[in-house]
């Protein structure tokens, strides 16, 4: 089941109002409008969907990927098992006793395909402007004021970065693509503070968490990185969800990538999450998947016919 929301109606580059946690609206300009898509799905391609002009608050992204407390399920811790068997079984067949020089290792990128509009997610201001936001959302997560994006996030990653190819692409850059990145990401930083809102310390933000699972004796490695994870798997409701963002529009292959996240941290933790979610802060749309024995077994198969693929191929 998805849930679709328009947090920003159009894109980071038009005025926009959002509710902070509390409750409260964020006034912007008089007479802009805003637009609220809520639509859940019983097939992935098939939605129903209300869209109203709102003069009401529309709930933050934490919020809405929390939801109702007493509307959350009971801890699943049963699931895991089943789930890693029927990877391995999987694995099994398709190996068919073919023994492999190296480990094939997976990862959510390896099932996007078309995720990301190309001419949008390959350019060096395009990478340099998702791994900005990045930071500037590990700062939200922590409470960090943030009074100039473009500068503290630089300074931010220019201190932790050992060097490497983007390090070489940004001291590379032109003044005019300089500026362009500056002004994109405060664009794309404007819709995701204001989608986010605040995120209360007690429900215990996680940013940039890499996960991996080995499977098949290590012939399988399942890589993922969980941009946003918040919630605990020692309570007795279920209540880890899991945020992916991305400074690119949505495509199909992001709903592959949420059940895969959602598989991974299944597989990690051996504890079903809440829910799984992507945000494009280049559009505003949030995408909500209630996660389910469905979701994690259509995971399960997309793993299994993208090792097809590549095992095929060699």
């Amino acid at each position: 089941m998805r849930s679709t929301r328009a947090v920003a109606s159009d894109g980071p580059s038009h005025d926009q109002h959002t509710q902070d946690h509390d409750g409260q609206d964020e006034h912007g300009e008089d007479g802009d409008e805003h637009v609220d898509t809520l639509g859940r799905v019983t097939a992935l391609r098939k939605s129903v969907a209300m869209t109203t002009l709102l003069d009401t608050p529309v709930p933050s992204v934490v919020d809405a990927l929390r939801g109702e407390r007493h509307r959350r399920p009971m801890a699943d811790h049963h699931a895991s098992s089943g789930l890693r068997a029927v990877l391995e079984d999987g694995i099994y067949e398709l190996l068919a006793g073919r023994q492999l020089a190296t480990s094939t290792i997976v990862h959510s990128s390896s099932l996007r395909d078309s995720w990301s509009v190309p001419e949008l997610a390959s350019s060096s201001v395009a990478r340099l402007r998702g791994v900005l936001l990045m930071v500037l959302l590990r700062l939200l997560s922590v409470g960090v004021q943030v009074d100039a994006p473009f500068d503290d996030a630089l300074c931010a990653w220019r201190s932790q970065s050992g060097g490497g190819q983007l390090d070489d692409a940004f001291d590379r850059l032109e003044p005019d693509e300089l500026a362009r990145l500056s002004t994109e990401v405060q664009a794309h930083w404007t819709t995701l503070r204001r989608a986010l809102g605040v995120i209360p310390a007690i429900w215990q933000p996680r940013t940039g968490m890499h996960v991996s699972q080995r499977l098949a004796g290590g012939d399988v490695v399942l890589v993922d990185n969980i941009d946003l994870m918040f919630g605990s798997t020692n309570s007795r409701a279920a209540s880890v969800t899991l945020l992916d963002v991305t400074s690119s529009p949505l495509a199909e292959g992001a709903e592959r990538a949420m059940r895969y996240h959602a598989l991974v941290q299944t597989l990690r933790s051996g504890v079903v999450p809440l829910r799984t979610s992507v945000f494009s802060s280049a559009t505003g749309e949030l995408w909500i998947g209630d996660v389910d024995h469905q979701l994690l077994m259509r995971s399960v198969r997309d793993v299994l016919e993208a090792l097809e693929r590549d095992w095929s191929a060699r």
